[in-house]
C-alpha cells in the first residue's frame, strides 16, 4: 500500500488524513459488481436503442423516398402522361378539368396529397389546389436539371418555400418530381407530395426487427457472461482472503520471531553477562584483599563495562519487543521506552495521565507505541535531540499523541516527499496511521525542532 504524497497545511505536513487511502484494496462485493455490470448493460441497451432508432429512421426515410420515386414514375407513365393534352400547357379550362378528374380519381389518395405540373418557366400550369394554377415561382437548379436531363428526383420537401404554403398543414411531406411530355412535345415537370407517415411506420418496423435481434443477443451474451463473472469474483475473493491470511501469518511470524529473539537474549546472553558481572565483582574484591589494587581496579572496570552492556542489551530488548505493552499496558511500555533511552543519555519526558490511558484498544495502543518509538528514535538518531517530550491526551473522543523534540529539525515536506536513507520509517508510519483511519502530521523546520501529532480513535480495529 502506497501512501499519497504528504500535503502541507498551515506549516504542518499531513501524512494521513484520518481515513484509509483510496488505493487500499476493498473487499470484493458480489452484489456491487453485478449491480455495476447490470448498470453497464442498461447503458449499452440505451445507447443501442438511441443509435438503432436513428439508423432505422434514416434507412426508413431513404427507402420511403425511393418508394415514392418509383410510385411517381409509375403514376407519370401510366396515368398522367396518357391524360395530358396540348391544352394543359396552354391553360385550356376543359383540358385542365379532364386532367383534374383523372388526378383526383387515380393519383390522389392516402399516400399522395398534392400534385403540381410546372412548365419550364416555373409557372404552375395545373394543381389539385386551384389557387396555385397560374402562379410563377421559378424553378430551382435541381428542377431545371431534371428537365434538361430527364430523371426522377425525390427528397423531403421544404414546406417553407412559398409554393408550398398550402401544404404546410399536412406536416412533413416527401416530394418527387420528374418530366412528362404533352403530345406536341412540350416538357412539363410532374411533381407529387406524399405523406411522411410512411417513414415513421417503416422506421418502427425496421427498429422492431433490429431491436429484437440486438437486445436478444446482448441479453444472451450477458447471461453467458454471468457464470464466468461469478467464477472470476469467487477466485478473486479467495485470493484476497489468502493474501489477508498470509499477511496476518507474516505479522504473527514476525511478532513470534521478535519474542523468540528477545527471550533468547534475555535468558541467554543477558543472564550470562549478569553472572560474569557478579563474578568480576567478586574477583575484584579478592584481588583487593590479596594486595593487588591495580588488578582489582582493572577487574572493576571490566565489571562496569559488562553492566553497561547489560543495560544496552535490555534497552535493545525493549526496542525489539516491549513485553510491558501486552502485560502492563501502554503507559508502562512508554515508561520502558523512556528508560531505555535515558540509559543512552537522552532525557525523555512522558506525560500520560490515567484518564488518557483508560479504555484504549489493543490496535490503538500498538499504533501509539509504534509512532512514539519511531519518532523518538529519529529524534535521537537523526536530530541529535537532548530532550524529547511525549504527551497523551483526549480530545473530541480521540486519543491524541504528541511527540516534540529540541533537535535540529528538518524540511518536512522535502524530506518526506523524497525520503533519504533512514527516513523511510516515517512513510511507513503514514501507512500505519492511514490503515487505522488516524490522522498523522509533522511540524518541523531546520533549527526549530520537530513536533509530531497523531489523532486516533481509541477503539479502532485495524483489519
Amino acid at each position: 500500500m502506497q501512501t499519497p504524497a504528504p500535503a502541507a497545511e498551515d506549516g504542518r505536513v499531513v501524512l494521513s488524513r484520518g481515513a484509509p487511502p483510496a488505493s487500499s484494496v476493498a473487499p470484493v462485493r458480489t452484489w456491487r459488481v453485478f449491480l455495476q455490470v447490470g448498470a453497464a448493460a442498461v447503458v449499452v441497451l440505451v445507447l443501442v436503442a438511441v443509435l438503432g432508432l436513428s439508423a432505422s429512421r434514416r434507412i426508413a426515410e431513404q427507402e420511403s423516398v425511393n418508394d415514392a420515386a418509383r410510385s411517381t414514375d409509375l403514376l407519370a407513365d401510366a396515368v398522367v402522361q396518357p391524360a395530358l393534352t396540348d391544352g394543359v400547357a396552354a391553360g385550356d379550362p376543359e383540358a385542365l378539368a379532364e386532367l383534374d378528374a383523372v388526378v383526383r380519381d387515380r393519383v390522389l389518395g392516402d399516400a399522395v396529397v398534392r400534385v403540381k405540373l410546372w412548365d419550364a418557366d416555373g409557372r404552375i400550369v395545373y394543381s389539385d389546389e386551384p389557387r396555385l394554377i397560374g402562379d410563377t415561382f421559378g424553378l430551382g437548379d435541381d428542377e431545371r436539371a431534371v428537365l434538361a436531363d430527364p430523371s426522377t428526383q425525390a427528397e423531403v420537401s421544404d414546406l417553407d418555400e412559398p409554393e408550398n404554403r398550402f401544404e404546410r398543414d399536412q406536416g412533413r411531406l416527401l416530394e418527387v418530381y420528374r418530366p412528362v411530355w404533352t403530345p406536341d412535345g412540350t416538357v412539363l415537370l410532374f411533381e407529387t407530395y406524399s405523406r411522411y407517415d410512411v417513414v415513421t411506420e417503416r422506421a418502427a418496423a425496421v427498429w422492431r426487427g433490429f431491436a429484437g435481434i440486438t437486445v436478444t443477443s446482448l441479453l444472451l451474451l450477458l447471461v453467458l457472461l454471468l457464470p464466468v463473472l461469478w467464477t472470476l469474483l469467487d477466485r478473486l475473493r479467495r485470493g484476497q482472503d489468502q493474501r489477508e491470511r498470509l499477511l496476518r501469518s507474516a505479522v504473527d511470524a514476525s511478532d513470534a520471531e521478535r519474542r523468540r529473539i528477545a527471550a533468547t537474549l534475555h535468558d541467554g546472553v543477558v543472564q550470562e553477562l549478569a553472572a560474569s558481572s557478579f563474578a568480576l565483582a567478586g574477583a575484584a574484591e579478592r584481588a583487593e584483599r590479596a594486595g593487588a589494587p591495580d588488578v582489582a581496579a582493572d577487574v572493576r572496570a571490566a565489571s562496569g563495562t559488562v553492566r553497561t552492556s547489560i543495560r544496552g542489551l535490555r534497552s535493545l530488548l525493549v526496542d525489539i519487543y516491549p513485553p510491558s505493552l501486552r502485560t502492563a499496558g501502554l503507559g508502562a511500555a512508554l515508561a520502558d521506552l523512556a528508560g531505555g533511552l535515558a540509559a543512552r543519555g537522552v532525557r525523555v519526558i512522558v506525560d500520560a495521565p490515567e484518564d488518557a490511558l483508560a479504555g484504549i484498544g489493543v490496535d490503538a495502543q500498538q499504533l501509539v507505541y509504534r509512532v512514539t518509538q519511531e519518532t523518538v528514535r529519529n529524534a535521537v538518531a537523526h536530530a541529535g535531540a537532548d530532550e524529547v517530550r511525549v504527551g497523551l491526551a483526549r480530545s473530541g473522543g480521540l486519543l491524541v499523541l504528541e511527540v516534540a523534540d529540541d533537535g535540529a529539525g528538518f524540511d518536512a515536506a522535502a524530506t518526506l516527499a523524497s525520503p533519504p536513507e533512514g527516513h523511510l520509517g516515517l512513510r511507513v508510519l503514514g501507512d500505519l496511521a492511514a490503515a487505522a483511519g488516524a490522522e498523522l502530521s509533522v511540524d518541523s523546520a531546520p533549527g526549530a525542532g520537530t513536533r509530531w501529532r497523531l489523532a486516533v480513535d481509541p477503539d479502532v480495529e485495524v483489519r
